[in-house]
């Protein structure tokens, strides 16, 4: 009797990690320009902030949503010339992958997918309001993520030192 390929493979498959992007949408999208007409009148030398977070939620045993957002302001002198808020929403599929790895797929990988689609979104709406193309620089989301667990572990081991010295 021959043996079976496929169902050895699939078998093999079934504790293989697996990774799917399954949808992404835009969660919710708003923009301001608290100051115009009159901010037109201004020499054009934006300071450009840029607020991101991450963070996901677990729809099924394999599902994630993982939402990105991003704020822009952008002030000319003390005026606001724009507000544009973003949260990119995705949907993915994340089958064997857990611990620390599911962590820095949720928390970089998948912002890292997001981004892109958001900044296209953000440049759109501040060509709409009638202001300069913002094309927003990359994001290192690996780093961000090193960053708030070290921050984390940082705070656990404080607040561990803190609750030994009470005791």
């Amino acid at each position: 009797m021959a043996d079976n390929p496929q169902a050895a493979a699939g078998s093999e498959n079934a504790t293989q990690p697996q990774f799917a992007l399954q949808r992404i949408y835009v969660k919710d999208l708003s923009f301001e320009s608290p100051n115009s007409p009159t901010v037109f009148q201004e020499q054009w030398k934006p300071q450009v902030n840029l607020d991101l977070n991450t963070s996901h939620t677990k729809i099924s045993d394999n599902q994630f949503e993982v939402v990105l957002s991003l704020t822009v302001t952008a002030k000319v002198g003390e005026k606001v010339a724009y507000i544009v808020e973003i949260q990119q929403g995705g949907v993915f599929m994340v089958q064997n992958i857990e611990g620390p790895q599911l962590g820095q797929m949720l928390g970089a990988y998948c912002p890292n997918i997001l981004f892109p689609y958001a900044r296209e979104a953000i440049d759109g709406l501040v060509n709409k309001g009638s202001f300069p193309a913002l094309m927003l620089a990359p994001v290192n989301f690996d780093a961000i993520y090193a960053q708030a667990l070290k921050r984390k572990q940082d705070e656990a081991q404080a607040q561990a030192a803190q609750e030994s010295q009470t005791h």
